[in-house]
């Protein structure tokens, strides 16, 4: 058993030794300039001699963005007929084959057209990190999966194309793109964003300067967690420091749970720890007697979890508390996350001793309790 677990870690190694380099552009929204500085960049590695090609770029007509595509070898887009239109998309099976040292992937959320080998652009790139090339990507934060919440919270649009975050962390380098709100909102003003009969629009939705500064502060925030990601696993750090461990409880609520997971998966993240998510089936909720819409929401929160890097937990018990606790000594949790309670009064007499039997071996065992809003 431990020959085989020496082997599978040393194959592990290799496979990671021989994978492309992913380094990733995040925004706090577009017009930031993260596809100029991408192209500049492109220009600077091709002066150096190395063979960068550009898989797929979208300047979206901006004219300084535009200007720098002059002298760039591009990879040809695959053409495809989708709903009687012809439409464009990044050529993976190209990119795959003239196999160059660096390529260029901008729209890393975009979703790809029916029928492509993969449903997002972000699983092409992970096809092109595999294949040993080293890719260059774009993201606006507001794209990243965990923050979707915050995002729609902030801005009132609820962001359909969506990366994992899982995506983000296994980026060798993450380099953000900053700017004033007051630049932003300037170069937005003299038509380097969007087309002018836009502007007005734009100023009145997403770009309202509050929207933008609490994006920023996303922004800023994410590459702060994965600098701190870098240092966890590449600097030695002293044996007394703990390695956090995070345990999020859900219910069959849909929308708690959801909520639990995102938050959680955020803490995670910026720890750069293993998470677990654990769910316990009491008898009310047993597969005859719970409600098939239930079933249904839970089985989408467990899909959303493995999205995010969660482990799932599916524990069969008629006291949810014990189970908990089982469960924190078993894998050795430092911080339990559980959603606000949504109970009247009298639950809450009811729970009370529940509740403090939880509170209190947590207390001994030295596990944080997380009650997320």
């Amino acid at each position: 058993m431990d020959e085989r677990k020496s082997a599978e870690h040393f194959l592990t190694l290799i496979q990671k030794s021989r994978r492309g380099k992913f380094k990733l552009y995040i925004g706090m929204s577009a017009g930031v300039g993260k596809t100029f500085r991408m192209l500049q960049e492109a220009h600077a590695l091709l002066q150096s001699g190395i063979d960068v090609k550009v898989g797929y770029i979208e300047t979206h007509q901006r004219i300084e963005t535009h200007a720098l595509l002059a002298g760039l070898p591009f990879i040809p887009r695959r053409t495809l007929f989708y709903k009687g239109k012809e439409l464009e998309e990044m050529d993976v099976q190209a990119i795959l084959n003239l196999s160059p040292e660096v390529v260029i992937v901008d729209e890393l959320a975009h979703t790809n057209i029916e029928g492509s080998k993969n449903e997002k652009r972000w699983q092409d790139v992970m096809d092109i990190l595999d294949a040993g090339i080293n890719v260059i990507s774009a993201v606006n934060i507001q794209h990243i999966e965990s923050l979707n919440d915050e995002v729609r919270a902030i801005t009132g649009i609820d962001v359909q194309e969506r990366i994992p975050d899982s995506v983000v962390a296994q980026a060798d380098e993450v380099v953000n793109i900053d700017l004033t709100a007051e630049e932003l909102i300037n170069r937005l003003k003299e038509g380097k964003i969007y087309e002018r009969s836009k502007v007005a629009s734009a100023l009145n939705n997403f770009f309202k300067s509050e929207h933008i500064l609490q994006l920023r502060e996303l922004a800023l925030k994410e590459v702060a967690s994965q600098v701190q990601r870098k240092v966890e696993t590449e600097v030695v750090l002293s044996r007394n420091v703990r390695k956090e461990r995070f345990l999020a409880c859900i219910s069959s609520n849909e929308q708690t749970a959801k909520n639990v997971i995102r938050k959680t998966a955020r803490l995670a993240n910026y720890y750069n720890s293993k998470w677990y998510v654990m769910y316990v089936q009491v008898p009310k909720e047993s597969v005859g007697r719970i409600a098939l819409d239930k079933q249904r929401h839970l089985i989408n929160n467990f899909k959303l979890a493995t999205e995010l890097g969660a482990e799932i937990i599916k524990v069969k018990a008629k006291n949810a508390t014990k189970a908990i606790i089982q469960e924190c000594e078993e894998r050795m949790i430092t911080t339990v996350c559980i959603g606000k309670p949504h109970i009247n009064l009298i639950k809450i007499i009811l729970a009370t001793d529940t509740f403090n039997t939880l509170l209190n071996k947590l207390s001994r065992e030295n596990i944080d309790l997380v009650i997320l809003s």
